[in-house]
């Protein structure tokens, strides 16, 4: 017997009200009572591998009690590296911390963001006021600084958040910093669901602000994430800034279709 559209609606409407049902309280415990540890541990930390280790530990949680669940394909490469990802979703940052330690470059409103913010404050993040060509340049300067200490830093080179529908253009100017300091570039490729299909779902609506996204994303159902480290890039064998921009999102595309 075929059921009405009126019963599936209400079998949807019950399984939305038990995902936030028991997703809200880990939420809660996630935040009340492994957050001030996880905070603890980093000041304890300093800075070094157990602070690291906090983030990417912290980071997991979150990624569990949103019913993500990580597949890696391939490593981090250790050291001073150019980590460059496609860009879907807020979670992003959070998928990859869960793997490796790496400070972003992320827009200056994501400080004020709930939660999000937090993490990336305490992750080394860059904060890049978008429009102004000085923190740009004072962001990048910092960039080269760190891969020459043997830091790894991260950077969405499609320039900000997307649709999900399709894997946008890979500005150039981002690259350049590898360039200078000599340093490899990983790109990594993000797919949410099986073979990419849930790209739409975790991205932004449009007009979604980051609250109703991030409440919306607690109740969806369980999915994997697939996060695949690509062949490193050797700067010095590629036609400057450019040239290593159009082979990382070649190899970032190629990762999602064989997904």
């Amino acid at each position: 017997m075929k059921s009405s559209p009126e019963s599936s609606a209400l079998r949807a409407r019950a399984v939305w009200v038990w995902r936030y049902a028991y997703r809200a309280p880990l939420l809660v415990w996630h935040l009340l009572v492994h957050l001030p540890i996880t905070l603890l541990l980093i000041a304890l930390g300093r800075g070094g591998w157990l602070s690291h280790a906090m983030v990417r530990w912290w980071s997991g949680g979150l990624l569990r009690v949103f019913g993500l669940r990580v597949r890696r394909e391939g490593a981090p490469l250790p050291g001073g590296t150019l980590f460059v990802a496609n860009h879907v979703s807020w979670v992003d940052i959070v998928v990859l911390h869960s793997q490796h330690m790496m400070g972003f470059i992320a827009k200056s409103e994501i400080r004020r963001w709930p939660l999000v913010g937090w993490i990336t404050t305490h992750a080394e993040t860059l904060f890049l006021e978008r429009g102004n060509g000085d923190s740009l340049g004072r962001v990048m300067a910092e960039m080269v600084r760190r891969l020459r200490a043997g830091r790894a830093v991260a950077a969405f080179p499609e320039g900000g958040t997307r649709d999900g529908h399709a894997l946008g253009p890979f500005h150039a100017r981002i690259f350049a910093t590898a360039v200078e300091a000599n340093a490899p570039v990983q790109p990594v490729a993000l797919c949410y669901g099986s073979k990419c299909e849930a790209q739409t779902i975790i991205a932004f609506a449009p007009r979604e602000s980051f609250p109703a996204n991030f409440l919306r994303l607690l109740g969806e159902p369980s999915r994997p994430v697939r996060v695949c480290f690509t062949m490193p890039i050797d700067p010095g064998r590629h036609d400057g800034r450019r040239g290593i921009a159009e082979a990382a999102r070649a190899q970032v595309l190629a990762a999602m279709q064989a997904g």
